[in-house]
Parts: C-alpha cells; structure tokens; sequence
C-alpha cells in the first residue's frame, strides 16, 4: 500500500486544522443520534413487522395505554380505555 493510511492522513489535516473539530464532533453526534432513532422506529414501532409468521399484524395487539410515540405531549397513556374491537 502506497502512501499514509486514512486515519493518519486524518489526524494530520485535524491536527492543522483545529477548526474542524466541533464540526466533526456535531456531526457525528447528529449520525449517531439518527441512527439510534431509526432503530428504535425499525424495532420498537407497531408499524414495522419483522415476524410475519407468528405475528402478522402487530398493531392489534396494542393496548390503548401502551406508549408508541416519541414523545406524547398532552396525552395520558394511562388513563385511556379501550374504544376497538377484540380481534
């Protein structure tokens, strides 16, 4: 292999630029921060169904006080009854 490798060649141009620093730290917390969310939409959201099989419509076996939204603002899971059909 020819030449410095990535992370070298990275930290040298860190090193002469000190400036950068914020801006690749912010931005890696934004990746991060948008990787985390789409796991938790692809794992913990009734609208994404893995296991076809065995459950097949997810959504249905919800309860009306089980929290699915990121942040419920002026609705009180615990206090509600449920208003649908058994299936």
């Amino acid at each position: 292999m020819k030449g410095p490798l990535l992370g070298a060649m990275f930290s040298r141009h860190v090193k002469r630029h000190p400036g950068l620093i914020p801006l690749i730290g912010f931005i890696s917390v934004g990746l991060g921060s948008a990787v985390l969310y789409l796991l938790r939409l692809a794992l913990y959201s009734p609208d994404v169904s893995w296991d076809r099989k065995n459950n097949p419509e997810p959504w249905n076996k919800l309860s009306p006080t089980d929290q699915y939204k990121f942040m419920a603002v002026s609705t009180d899971y615990k206090s509600l009854k449920k208003d649908r059909p058994s299936f």
